[in-house]
């Protein structure tokens, strides 16, 4: 149901967080290695086939250049979530930042923060939370267990005071 791509096997590890939030609410992931630059037709043969093979959102994180989200949202008509990564040709990543956030009027790719791909996952789950019953509910519960563990870190703060 969601497909998660990147443009190399070292951005793994910042994607992880997306891969299991998403497993954690029960969302299928579909996961591939797809470079802007070294396989551009492998991206765009990933993007325009996305949604008949089921894909309801498309998490794209890269790093450097970061032209992946953008150029896989220029092909399909899903969702598409950017995740910058500070990878080692980084410039403390906001070269990728910023490639992912400046998009042009007309190819919007929806842009968390460096290195956030939990938060791109969350953001993905509430997309399709909004026609998905059950993914709703867990949405609900799961805004209900951070209220809980706010509440009670201010417990254990005031504890601690005391």
């Amino acid at each position: 149901m969601v497909g998660i791509i990147m443009g190399s096997i070292s951005d793994l590890k910042v994607m992880q967080g997306a891969i299991d939030i998403l497993k954690e609410f029960g969302v299928s992931v579909e996961t591939d290695i797809v470079s802007a630059h070294r396989t551009p037709q492998k991206m765009m043969d990933y993007a325009s086939g996305a949604e008949s093979r089921g894909i309801k959102v498309i998490i794209a994180g890269a790093g450097g250049a970061a032209h992946l989200p953008g150029m896989v949202a220029s092909c399909t008509v899903l969702p598409v979530i950017g995740v910058p990564v500070k990878s080692s040709n980084s410039i403390d990543g906001w070269d990728s930042v910023l490639s992912i956030l400046q998009m042009p009027n007309g190819v919007p790719v929806a842009t968390v923060a460096l290195n956030a791909s939990l938060n791109a996952g969350l953001l993905a789950i509430q997309i399709l939370g909004t026609a998905d019953k059950e993914i709703n509910q867990k949405l609900h519960a799961y805004k209900s267990e951070l209220i809980d563990k706010v509440n009670k870190m201010s417990i254990e703060l005031k504890n601690v005071q005391n």
